[in-house]
């Protein structure tokens, strides 16, 4: 492995209760469902996980309730070898929680209670100067507030630092945001909240990643699905098939697609060579149920690059 990668993730920390069912219930109804499960999750402290795990040194900022919950969590990231020094717990609110419902196709419908997450602010990035000024690479997502988003991009963009926006859950963002961005990489549903438009197949997707770059972001990347995913950047556009295998929870395949991107660009490769990687990372995922369970380590993930033949992959 080149010289270990460092990442900053800023974003969101949840316990998710996460129940399987035949199929999400109509309004109204109440369905007997199967499984049940507490899994660690959250966009941020998923990709942060995702990030250690692929080998990056990798701090983690957020916050968690002084409960049972946020201290599941704490432990949990203590293990998976995250540096969170400046991790807040909140005295006045409680850990996140994500209630998921994963159907019999491994589809997933999500409601968030975003609790402590949600008074993630500005200030709390005021200890992290002397962090930026080490680290590679700035992820971000949108489940804490658009000025803690905002202002952390500006403190990335005055140090140089490689920023990207994993742009979920869906929202529109003002322009000047999307201008901050190096990668902005959005799913369908996010791109079509963001753009105004729909995305119902690759042409649509090119032409949405190109309109990204036209609002201002330096790269733009969009998350497909079963259709892969589509880079886009001043010089060209393109599109990365994807990985086929059998899905069994789609839940944070995004994150360990946006992760293994992140890791790949910190340790120099080419913003298509990290798709591609992440296009795989992604399709490992799904193949597990859970969010952070989901999340491939690096031997993983180069293994399954080298046994689909892939160009580019991490190495071992």
């Amino acid at each position: 492995m080149p010289d270990k990668p460092r990442l900053l993730v800023i974003g969101s920390a949840n316990m998710d209760l996460v129940v399987t069912a035949e199929r999400v219930p109509r309004r109204g109804e109440t369905l007997s469902g199967g499984e049940f499960k507490m899994v660690p999750g959250g966009k941020g402290a998923n990709q942060a996980v995702a990030c250690a795990r692929l080998g990056a040194e990798t701090h983690f900022v957020g916050r968690i309730g002084a409960d049972a919950f946020g201290e599941t969590l704490r432990q949990g990231y203590e293990r998976e070898g995250l540096r969170i020094e400046h991790l807040v717990t909140d005295p006045d609110a409680p850990t996140g929680i994500a209630m998921i419902i994963v159907d019999a196709d491994g589809d997933n419908s999500i409601v968030v209670a975003p609790g402590a997450n949600k008074r993630c602010l500005p200030a709390d990035l005021e200890p992290l100067e002397a962090v930026l000024d080490e680290v590679h690479c700035l992820v971000l997502q949108l489940e804490i507030p658009l000025d803690t988003v905002r202002a952390a991009l500006r403190m990335g963009r005055e140090r140089g630092v490689t920023t990207i926006l994993d742009a979920g859950p869906p929202r529109a963002l003002p322009p000047e945001v999307v201008a901050l961005v190096d990668v902005i990489s959005p799913n369908e549903t996010e791109a079509e909240a963001l753009l105004g438009r729909s995305i119902a197949d690759v042409a649509s997707a090119e032409a949405g990643a190109r309109r990204l770059l036209q609002m201002g972001a330096a790269a733009a990347v969009m998350k497909l699905g079963a259709w892969g995913a589509v880079v886009a950047t001043p010089d060209e556009v393109s599109h990365i098939r994807a990985q086929r295998v059998e899905a069994v929870d789609t839940t944070a395949a995004g994150d360990a697609f946006t992760a293994a991107m992140a890791v790949a660009l910190a340790e120099g490769q080419s913003l298509r060579e990290a798709v591609e990687i992440a296009v795989c990372a992604g399709a490992l995922a799904v193949t597990v149920f859970g969010a952070q369970p989901s999340l491939p380590t690096r031997e993983k993930l180069a293994e399954f690059c080298q046994d689909r033949g892939c160009r580019a992959s991490l190495s071992p």
